[in-house]
């Protein structure tokens, strides 16, 4: 099995066998609290246009995400899991946009089999990717808006290759080195009342759910499940 870590966008269209695009803060976080709060399904957009439009159209029954880290006008949730952590979403189908996480799944164009990843779904989806069929792994840290490297996706990607690799990896670690980068004090900035201090603690709490986040292809556009070990 060879595994691989290609970066940001350009990684996600090079992307190739079973692929984990990672978004920790906050896009894959936010979607795997809307799943364990009762979610069908996601569906991954690139615009909020589209967004509002399958709305709209029946295709969906709520918007959630962002622009510019903030809640697009005509949006329902935002792209925050301490905002959706409260929400019951039983049997209700989701519509997310975001500027890395969703990006790079429509990007993964090449991907035999893709996988919303994040550090709250860490060992189910290693596990779900050493099933995978797939001859290689791809993991792919989205960073910021899909083009500047973020400590937070790389360490995701890191420690799950340890996972792959038969490692148990070293969650303590990974949350104080978070703590301790760039991204950590946007959280506790009064001036951004969209990032939410616990935003950052449901993102750092490694495996809180026990289940994996697979996509598939569906009429054109990505479309999130939960698959189970």
């Amino acid at each position: 099995m060879e595994i691989r870590i290609e970066s940001l966008l350009d990684g996600a269209s090079r992307a190739l066998g079973a692929v984990a695009i990672i978004d920790v803060l906050r896009a894959f976080t936010t979607a795997a609290v809307a799943f364990a709060n009762g979610a069908s399904t996601i569906t991954m957009v690139g615009t909020v246009e589209e967004a509002l439009t399958l709305r709209d159209s029946g295709k969906g029954h709520l918007c959630m995400g962002e622009t510019r880290g903030r809640k697009p006008a005509g949006f329902d949730f935002g792209n925050s899991p301490f905002e959706v952590s409260g929400a019951n979403f039983t049997g209700q189908s989701i519509i997310q946009r975001t500027s890395a996480g969703t990006q790079g799944m429509i990007a993964a164009t090449h991907a035999e089999r893709r996988y919303a990843a994040s550090l709250v779904t860490a060992s189910a989806t290693a596990h779900a990717l050493r099933a995978s069929p797939a001859e290689r792994i791809t993991l792919v840290p989205m960073g910021g808006s899909g083009v500047e490297r973020t400590d937070e996706d790389e360490l995701c990607a890191m420690h799950l290759r340890n996972l792959l690799e038969g490692r148990s990896g070293d969650a303590a670690s990974i949350r104080r080195l978070v703590l301790a980068g760039g991204e950590a004090p946007r959280y506790h900035d009064s001036a951004r009342p969209h990032l939410h201090p616990h935003d950052l603690d449901i993102a750092l709490d490694i495996d809180r759910y026990d289940f994996a986040i697979r996509v598939d292809m569906t009429d054109g556009r990505p479309v999130a499940r939960i698959e189970r070990p």
